[in-house]
């Protein structure tokens, strides 16, 4: 996990994965290098403060330019929430990720469906499957123009709000998006809080866990 100035959920994230025997560090970002792991995850958090934009200083590091050396070699990647604007900005993922409507933080469990999914992160699910996972952003509402997005996104692993939980006002009620191979995913939704049943509150079942064991499923045997 890359760790950047302002990074705060890199903990939560290495219990969720080390729940399903994957064996994660913690990596500074100035240290950071990329040949040496197998997978990686930026966690979330608020980057250098959030200034200019969230994830613009951090994309601009050059922890987030070895990033394409990562994807270059075949290495899985995950940014969660401020880690997915890091992949935005850096260009690693299409579309923007824009504050959010009425311009409110939002902290809440959220219902979301999976489409088309593949790859390391999502390779385990079924089309359609539903996941229950919260959210916790302020700057959470992705957009693309309608070229780009069928250009790539409808050809790729999505993750969407249920009708009626986009808590952002993200076009086309998007969490998450992955590139084409689903190599590479980006979500707003923090899986690393919904790996067990204890964080759920009533009414929600924790669907994070999966995306941490299809990462070790798919380390195992291939993807």
């Amino acid at each position: 996990m890359v760790k950047f100035p302002g990074t705060n959920c890199d903990e939560d994230v290495f219990h969720a994965a080390r729940s399903v025997g994957l064996e994660p560090e913690v990596v500074w970002y100035k240290y950071f290098r990329p040949s040496s792991w197998d997978a990686i995850i930026i966690p979330g958090g608020f980057s250098y403060g959030d200034w200019l934009r969230a994830g613009a200083i951090a994309a601009r590091t050059s922890a987030a330019d070895s990033l394409y050396e990562a994807r270059d070699s075949g290495a899985p990647i995950m940014g969660i929430c401020n880690g997915f604007q890091i992949l935005v900005e850096a260009g690693l993922l299409p579309g923007a990720l824009l504050p959010n409507v009425g311009g409110r933080f939002v902290c809440r469990w959220v219902k979301l469906y999976v489409e088309r999914p593949r790859g390391p992160w999502l390779k385990v699910l079924g089309d359609g499957d539903r996941l229950d996972m919260p959210v916790a952003h302020g700057e959470g509402r992705y957009y693309i123009d309608n070229e780009s997005y069928y250009a790539t996104v409808v050809k790729s692993p999505v993750l969407r709000y249920a009708d009626g939980w986009n808590p952002n006002g993200s076009i086309y009620n998007i969490a998450g998006v992955a590139t084409e191979d689903g190599a590479i995913l980006g979500l707003m939704p923090h899986p690393e809080r919904a790996y067990t049943d204890l964080l759920a509150p009533r009414g929600f079942t924790p669907g994070g866990k999966i995306l941490f064991k299809s990462l070790a499923d798919s380390l195992r045997k291939g993807w």
